[in-house]
């Protein structure tokens, strides 16, 4: 099992299929951004199942794929079957739009996703148009429910809480995800790059206190999958509301991840600019076991926590570079 210095167990790796994104979130892409990563960079399919099956080797046993927007990537199910029959790998997730999973839920759920988080930060179709850039509400509703038809379980619906915008809708969402037996998470934003500082986070403190008297919500100890969210449970068990909440109430004593980018960079922090470059072991004939030992050496620089707080224009990189 991979440990960093501060002796938390490393067995989650997040992995970017793309930095590119068919929406404009307001606190994650800024407007009129195009430097994305050109498709010479990318690492190859090749070179992604070699550099995951190294941590395999090292005790990961969590897999995300995520962007950017991962199924803009051609032929992600073909990568993510070539991923879920790795040894060792015991879970493949994905994190999406849902603007194109209508077209790819299936085949996805064939390849070995099991579960599927979806970014919906509203039901309303204006208030998400001017979160999105798009008109975008129609395509995620179809996505959702094509992936309820495939058999992804559980669902999760991340909606990030952003003051003055969507908040007033969090009851809403909330009695959606109820309806259709969804997982909520409610995210606060953070200041990653300056369309994320630009963003004005909601405490999900209270929020969480009016969403236990309004839906009769109670404490749930188990936890849902490997991410940081608590949970609260329907009074009924058949549904969980979840809060991630990095600005109020870090939960980094606990992190258990690591992200790499679509590029090959290995992000060791979403707040801090700890990072190695893999894509050139992989290029310049780097053996196995070299692989693995820049992998540990890597894991030993991950920070103790980000700085969100105390330095918030720190972070330049915007969300889907770093690689959800």
């Amino acid at each position: 099992m991979l440990r960093d210095r501060y002796g938390r167990s490393i067995e989650y790796l997040r992995l970017s299929a793309t930095d590119r994104c068919d929406l404009r979130c307001s606190y994650c892409i800024p407007k009129g951004f195009k430097g994305f990563q050109e498709p010479q960079h990318w690492l190859t399919f090749d070179e992604i199942e070699r550099l995951v099956a190294a941590f395999a080797r090292l005790g990961t046993r969590r897999l995300r794929l995520t962007g950017g927007e991962p199924l803009l990537r051609r032929n992600l199910a073909e990568l993510a079957g070539r991923l879920s029959s790795l040894p060792g790998i015991d879970d493949l997730s994905l994190s999406t739009n849902a603007t194109r999973l209508a077209h790819h839920a299936g085949e996805l759920r064939a390849a070995g996703v099991s579960r599927i988080n979806v970014s919906l930060d509203s039901l309303d179709r204006a208030c998400m148009q001017q979160i999105t850039g798009r008109d975008s509400l129609g395509m995620i509703l179809d996505g959702i429910m094509a992936g309820k038809a495939a058999g992804f379980d559980p669902i999760k619906i991340n909606m990030v809480a952003l003051r003055g915008v969507n908040e007033h809708q969090i009851d809403a969402m909330v009695a959606f995800c109820i309806e259709h037996q969804f997982v909520l998470r409610l995210i606060e934003a953070m200041p990653m790059g300056a369309s994320g500082r630009d963003t004005s986070w909601l405490d999900l403190g209270p929020i969480e206190r009016h969403l236990r008297r309004h839906f009769g919500l109670i404490h749930q100890p188990a936890k849902l999958g490997g991410g940081p969210a608590r949970y609260l449970a329907t009074p009924d068990g058949r549904t969980s509301v979840g809060f991630i909440t990095p600005m109020s109430q870090h939960f980094c004593a606990d992190c258990n991840r690591v992200r790499l980018s679509v590029d090959g960079t290995l992000y060791l922090c979403l707040g801090q600019e700890d990072k190695v470059d893999m894509r050139p072991l992989l290029r310049g004939g780097a053996s196995d076991a070299e692989l693995e030992q820049a992998i540990r050496a890597a894991i030993e620089l991950k920070p103790e926590k980000h700085e969100f707080r105390e330095q918030p224009g720190k972070i330049i990189r915007f969300m889907s570079q770093t690689g959800g």
